[in-house]
């Protein structure tokens, strides 16, 4: 399999985005072939100078940066030399099988889009969030910003892509399925939750168990999570804010250490034809090699194909 990775998108590139590449292939006995897209010169020195292994390494010149702050579809149309325009068009290709960025967010997503599409009947692709629960599990939260405004249709898809990506890669038999609400009880909620619920009651393919209320979601009650991308990025970057005020407060704590991002890498985007995956621009080595990681075992164990297969 080939992974490609945004070696100039980031804060800290291209010396985080080395140094995750040296931990994960000297992390893992049968590592992926690894495309670094970038500047070729700076590439090869940070390679040399960290003694990382050219094995299972290509380099791909680009030219071009696409800054954090430019437009998304403009950069993309302007910048055919960008490390971003470069990996999407071997994606698309076929050349990578799943590509990787801590750059431009928003050029990820234009890119996931409308690279390589869709997958057939997906009504719109969906980005989700890891949330550590209290009895130390693991949840998933979907939609976490991609999509502020919702129709109930898909809510639903939401709810089939986040059990079958809980099931393979988080290893969640049966994954709870809730829906995000301000009650328990069915009826409650906006016309958009009280338009969703039937359609998730009567979902075959998920282990749906009602609504969920906002102190649920830190609690074991539900494996994944859906709501709007508005609700949802309220509650991502309020979790995010725990993780913060412990380390400004010295706390030393199990539970609010697993909220560091780098500890799970990057937000895939669930719904397109390949793994996509987005990093924090403030991505460190740990969280590089831990994309890396994700974007193999999305791989290997074929998610979107299976994500296809519910969907149909």
């Amino acid at each position: 399999m080939n992974i490609g990775i945004d070696m100039m998108g980031g804060d800290f590139a291209p010396l985080e985005a080395v140094k995750g590449v040296k931990e994960y292939l000297s992390g893992h006995n049968i590592p992926a072939t690894l495309f670094l897209i970038g500047d070729e010169a700076q590439i090869k020195e940070l390679l040399k100078q960290h003694e990382v292994s050219l094995e299972n390494i290509k380099i791909i010149p680009s030219e071009e940066v696409i800054g954090m702050q430019e437009h998304p579809t403009k950069a993309l149309k302007e910048k055919k030399k960008s490390s971003i325009a470069i990996g999407f068009h071997l994606l698309a290709s076929g050349k990578m099988d799943a590509f990787i960025s801590a750059g431009n967010t928003g050029a990820m997503l234009v890119g996931a889009l409308f690279s390589i599409k869709a997958l057939e009947g997906v009504i719109r692709p969906t980005i989700s969030s890891i949330v550590p629960k209290a009895d130390g599990g693991t949840g998933l939260l979907l939609d976490v910003g991609l999509n502020a405004d919702c129709k109930p249709e898909q809510l639903n898809q939401f709810a089939i892509m986040g059990s079958v990506y809980a099931q393979l890669v988080l290893g969640i038999d049966n994954p709870k399925v809730g829906l995000v609400n301000v009650g328990e009880e069915e009826g409650k909620g906006n016309l958009l939750l009280q338009a969703t619920y039937p359609l998730l009651k009567e979902n075959k393919h998920i282990n749906f168990i009602g609504n969920i209320e906002g102190r649920d979601v830190l609690q074991p009650k539900a494996d994944v999570m859906v709501c709007e991308g508005f609700t949802g990025n309220i509650i991502l970057k309020m979790a995010e804010s725990l993780y913060e005020i412990s380390q400004q407060r010295k706390v030393k704590d199990d539970f609010f250490e697993r909220f560091n991002f780098e500890i799970y890498g990057g937000t895939p985007v669930l719904g397109v034809a390949k793994p996509v995956i987005i990093g924090h621009g403030i991505s460190g080595a740990r969280a590089f090699m831990n994309m890396i990681h994700l974007a193999q075992i999305m791989l290997e164990k074929d998610v979107m194909q299976k994500m296809k297969e519910e969907l149909s």
